[in-house]
């Protein structure tokens, strides 16, 4: 992973290093790091199994560069997008300087255990975030806390709420302490190692997650096709949703198209404050039958490497 980008030396005291937030689906890993690098960089959805992909971003202070690497949930796969998925978010913990685990605040259960299980392999040091405090009550913590800690897998444990920020800034600072010293891996103004047609693609994925009902998200991909500037105002940008079934399209259009138009003028608000232009969004919708498990397909779509 750090034999592929371009490093410059670093300063004595300088540190750097790469993340790994891993957990189970639907635990907030997408929200706590767009709340720890202080802006949207990865989508968020009430629905588990939202991130398919490993996206690294990166958060850059005047001693240390953190490389956070974003990986899918673990869940039992149902198909070969959700096998490829468990495989990434599992093979990101090697190579990497800090794992994070990312749980609800609840009793251990099956699946924590199953991660806990995957966490004895890592050699480095593994931090433990204990998100959503905000939904249960302080006295209910203490024993969360010490269920874990029994399990002596963890160099530092932090309970925070994603969703209103508590104790975030702290567990920033504590995952800062656990870096090596070590170079500046990306340039300073490098926030998300993406294509910018690449957050476009799941911003849009994301008002369809929102919007739509529990048939529709998981089968749905989107593709940018085309980005023009237009003027030094506007910007065009023509976007294909797929989907796996006719059914399927026919809710993401909506009566009269008004799913459709919903899904594109929410997508265009948040793509306005992406770029900082005027957006003329120009949404399609095609029907592309099993594409999770085609290999071929998930290509095409950018879901796995070439």
């Amino acid at each position: 992973m750090k034999g592929t980008v371009k490093i410059k030396l670093h300063d004595p005291g300088f540190k750097s290093g790469f993340v790994t937030i891993v957990g189970r689906t639907n635990v907030g890993k997408s929200t706590l790091l767009n709340n720890m690098l202080g802006q949207k960089l990865t989508i968020m959805s009430d629905k588990p199994q939202t991130t398919r992909h490993k996206i690294q971003c990166v958060l850059t202070g005047a001693d240390y560069q953190a490389v956070f690497i974003d990986t899918p949930g673990i869940h039992k796969p149902k198909h070969k997008l959700g096998e490829h998925m468990v495989g990434t978010a599992l093979n990101a913990l090697r190579e990497v300087d800090v794992v994070l685990l990312l749980v609800e605040a609840a009793m251990p259960g099956p699946g924590d255990h199953y991660m806990l299980e995957q966490l004895k392999k890592v050699t480095g040091p593994v931090l433990l975030a204990i998100n959503k405090i905000d939904l249960i009550k302080p006295d209910e913590l203490m024993p969360i806390i010490a269920a874990f800690q029994k399990t002596g897998n963890f160099a530092d444990i932090v309970p925070v709420s994603a969703l209103t920020g508590e104790n975030v800034q702290h567990l920033r600072q504590v995952i800062i302490n656990y870096l090596p010293e070590g170079p500046q891996y990306y340039p300073d103004d490098m926030v998300v190692d993406r294509p910018e047609r690449f957050i476009m693609a799941e911003l849009i994925r994301e008002k369809v997650l929102h919007l739509t009902s529990q048939e529709v998200p998981h089968s749905v991909a989107v593709v940018v096709d085309e980005v023009e500037q237009r003027s030094q105002e506007l910007v065009a940008v023509r976007a294909v949703i797929y989907t796996e079934r006719e059914s399927q399209k026919g809710i993401l259009i909506g009566k009269g198209g008004r799913m459709l138009k919903e899904v594109g003028k929410q997508a265009r608000q948040e793509l306005e404050a992406l770029l900082g232009s005027r957006i003329f969004l120009e949404l399609w919708v095609k029907v592309k039958k099993d594409w999770r498990n085609r290999d071929i397909d998930m290509r095409n779509f950018g879901l796995l490497e070439e």
